[in-house]
């Protein structure tokens, strides 16, 4: 069994996407809400509520195998504040890098660090915040690298983030996990750059990991979509009709496209705030790529992402559903959610897609560990055969 820290642990996703071969040492998040539904699903022995910054290492005891931090993004995202890592919320970064350096200097290193987050990352200050992380995690004596993953790969949501990865220098890398040079689709243009703009230090040390090329998502838009949801109700005729009346001819195109089609199609709805000569003017904007756009908390009704299905000439439109955010998520229908919509989708557009966790855990975080085991029992079968080697 490998064991785990869950910082900034929400319903805990990433417990979901590591798998019933990892055991969570301790589970943090400071949001009583979301640590309800976390309890719910996962149970309360390894869960701690409340700030972070209250935490000491006797919540997280002996080795840990991976410490997880998908520390908040507002402050880092393209459309919060711009903070940055000086933000109330992205700042809770440094907390989490304290106790990391806690856990260094009493011996007990997680091997390996994983960071995620929204792709602002790399933008944010002029690139100063990436870097930073960067330096932080180089300071601690960690090897790392990035990779972008966009959760479509996966799941029908396009939901780019950046996950940095980072492995302690006592940790032997195998080979075949790094390349050298950057590969498409996991180290973007926007990565590149900013490795480059990197200290010499970490670009000499600087992972660029190497992933295989995902199977063919097996499941489109329409398939997560419930008929009745117990939740949202379709809108009426003229609901219907006053949200399409919102979209631009561009937009009413693709909705025209559709009905052309035989087979019943869904797109995904966002409300936005669009500059039209010269005047602010409330858009609806549909995609119909058979996947839905990215969740996002809901701030307001233009943060809920809706749905028109269309059979033919008819077009019918409603929210999405709380079931349906958690299956855009790669969570499965027995995984418990908040009973209030709000709560639950503000759970799950928070969260880590699930299958991204599990292909990461399956193509880097279990080599590792694995190469480490292969390493020691290697180690010890040597000195069982040489007693005086010391």
């Amino acid at each position: 069994m490998h064991r785990f820290l869950e910082f900034f642990a929400g319903g805990g996703m990433v417990r979901a996407g590591l798998g019933a071969d990892w055991t969570c040492v301790m589970a943090n998040d400071y949001d009583h809400k979301k640590a309800k539904t976390y309890q719910k699903n996962w149970g309360s022995d390894a869960f701690v509520g409340g700030d972070i910054r209250n935490l000491s290492p006797e919540d997280m005891p002996g080795k840990i195998d991976l410490a997880w931090g998908s520390f908040p993004c507002q402050d880092l995202s393209l459309a919060g504040g711009g903070a940055g890592l000086k933000g109330d919320r992205s700042g809770t970064f440094w907390p989490f890098i304290s106790h990391m350096k806690e856990l260094c200097e009493l011996g007990r290193a997680p091997k390996i660090i994983a960071l995620e987050n929204v792709l602002g990352t790399l933008s944010s200050h002029q690139g100063a915040d990436f870097l930073s992380i960067c330096q932080a995690l180089e300071e601690l004596e960690y090897r790392l690298g990035a990779v972008v993953i966009d959760a479509a790969h996966f799941v029908p949501q396009s939901r780019p983030r950046l996950f940095v990865i980072a492995v302690h220098k006592t940790i032997s890398i195998p080979q075949r996990l790094v390349a050298e040079v950057p590969q498409s689709p996991w180290h973007t243009g926007a990565l590149v750059k900013s490795v480059a703009n990197l200290s010499k230090d970490i670009k000499t040390n600087w992972l660029w990991w190497k992933l295989p090329v995902p199977c063919v998502r097996s499941t489109d838009f329409i398939d997560v979509i419930e008929e009745n949801p117990v939740d949202v109700s379709w809108h009426t005729s003229e609901q219907t009709k006053a949200l399409l009346a919102m979209m631009s001819p561009k937009n009413l195109a693709k909705v025209d496209q559709a009905k052309k089609s035989r087979n019943s199609t869904v797109g995904g709805v966002y409300k936005r705030t669009r500059y039209e000569n010269g005047q602010k003017i409330q858009r609806a904007e549909v995609r119909f790529d058979k996947i839905a756009g990215c969740l996002r908390t809901p701030a307001g009704g233009s943060s809920r992402q809706l749905i028109v299905r269309i059979n033919k000439s008819q077009v019918q439109s409603r929210l999405l559903s709380a079931r349906e955010t958690a299956r855009l998520m790669g969570l499965p229908d027995n995984y418990k959610l908040p009973n209030a919509y709000n709560e639950a989708y503000h759970l799950t557009g928070d969260g880590v897609a699930v299958p991204v966790v599990s292909y990461l855990t399956e193509n880097i975080f279990n080599p590792l560990l694995s190469e480490r085991k292969i390493n020691l029992d290697e180690e010890a079968r040597q000195q069982s055969h040489n007693p005086m080697r010391t």
